[in-house]
């Protein structure tokens, strides 16, 4: 059987852009076999019908008119000896096509007018091409050259062709074309991850257009803790639980040993208790002190309780990690924290002392603000962000009393830890915090 060009409107000779069959190939309804390109449109050729190319009969730049032969096939199951014959000498009228209406390129509206394909001996049944919609322009407004099967194939394949360099005539996406992007696609990520994506890259914006500027390049710290920190935002679902402890207790007993301590050379701060805090907290709610394993199919208990301190440095920020809290006094803890500090600020942490966390606390305590989220360090599930205490007016007993309150915030990993155990846990801490005789159980 053989395929030729149809009525395509007044054009007489149109040119041929892409063939997209080659002999051998087995072919199904619909699928497009060329594309013809005009000055101002482009169309697709259809197969009527299904089966295997036995011929194609054009190349890519040939330039072709209404009744030229396209290819010629086998049907499916169906012989070329065993065609019917025509039951009269009569010559059948020839079928009335509809012109087809191209669509130009670029264009966002669907084709007007479906396209049919000349089939000889016997035309058979018309099979239209289902309108095929499309991803018209560029955001900068450069059209996309590409044909409706193309994009088709392309979002088959979820390709956004705007990311596709055309190599045809005016930039035209050819079938090639997406086929090499796929393929380089998948070279440039072979170990994507358990529910990976690529986020599109942010547009370049020239600032001088807008004033004077300078450029200062960001510290390998930074750079390395961006990387990390944009990682999490991205791969773990974030949930932030807010609430606030009574501190009022703790912060006079802190105080009342302020002085000794002093003359001892020592110093007894919150975030000591914060550390022995969430240790007791870790041990009641064991999902905490877990990590998700990378197969997603099961959760790691940890039986030690090492806990990250972030720490602001001029080069960035570190996370000295707090061996074995709950085996250490409120003393021995202030100590290890303030000398892990200095060394993160002095850039003398090695790398085995900020390893191993099991959570992590991030403190604003000493500076300002009233709550924020902080980005969970994975393989971690959870991380404390703390904001400085103020005294409120607290309703007790038919009156309002001045206690000092300590805001905070829990952000955990919704794969492992649902919003009820969050509430828990918080509601445990605040506790803790309120009455550190809890610290001793």
């Amino acid at each position: 059987m053989q395929i030729e060009v149809p009525n395509i409107g007044d054009f007489e000779a149109v040119d041929v852009i892409e063939v997209l069959i080659k002999v051998g190939d087995v072919i199904k309804p619909e699928d497009p076999l060329v594309t013809l390109e005009s000055e101002k449109a482009t169309m697709d050729i259809p197969a009527p019908q299904g089966g295997r190319v036995t011929a194609v009969h054009v190349r890519v730049g040939d330039k072709v008119s209404q009744g030229k032969l396209i290819i010629e096939f086998e049907p499916e199951g169906i012989s070329e000896t065993a065609l019917p014959t025509p039951t009269s000498d009569a010559p059948a009228p020839p079928p009335k096509e509809a012109p087809a209406t191209l669509a130009p390129t670029g264009s966002s509206a669907p084709r007007t007018t479906p396209i049919y394909a000349f089939v000889s001996p016997d035309p058979g049944p018309r099979v239209e091409t289902p309108p095929a919609s499309s991803d018209a322009l560029l955001q900068s407004g450069t059209p996309i050259y590409a044909s409706p099967g193309l994009r088709k194939f392309a979002r088959e394949l979820g390709v956004d062709l705007k990311a596709v360099k055309g190599s045809g005539r005016k930039q035209r996406v050819m079938r090639d074309d997406v086929t090499v992007f796929v393929k380089q696609a998948l070279h440039a990520t072979p170990s994507a991850g358990r529910g990976s994506f690529t986020l599109p890259q942010a547009p370049a914006i020239d600032f001088s257009k807008f004033g004077a500027i300078e450029s200062r390049p960001l510290s390998k710290i930074k750079k390395l803790t961006g990387q990390n920190l944009h990682r999490a935002w991205v791969s773990i679902p974030h949930v932030t639980q807010f609430d606030e402890a009574d501190i009022t207790e703790l912060d006079a007993f802190r105080r009342s040993k302020s002085d000794e301590l002093q003359a001892q050379g020592r110093k007894l701060t919150l975030v000591a208790f914060l550390l022995k805090a969430v240790t007791v907290v870790l041990h009641k709610y064991p999902d905490f002190n877990s990590s998700l394993a990378p197969d997603g199919e099961s959760l790691i208990y940890k039986k030690y309780f090492h806990v990250g301190l972030a720490v602001n440095t001029e080069r960035g920020l570190l996370v000295p990690v707090v061996r074995d809290v709950e085996q250490k006094t409120l003393l021995e803890l202030a100590g290890e924290i303030q000398a892990l500090s200095l060394k993160a600020r002095d850039g003398k942490l090695t790398p085995g002392e900020m390893q191993g966390g099991c959570f992590t606390v991030s403190s604003l305590g000493g500076i300002s603000g009233t709550g924020f989220t902080p980005i969970i360090n994975p393989p971690e599930v959870a991380i404390l962000g703390v904001s400085p205490s103020a005294t409120k007016p607290v309703y007790r007993e038919q009156t309002f009393v001045p206690r000092l309150m300590l805001p905070y915030a829990l952000s955990y990993d919704h794969r492992v830890i649902d919003g009820v155990a969050a509430a828990e846990f918080t509601r445990h801490l605040s506790l803790v915090l309120g009455d550190i005789r809890h610290l001793l159980l």
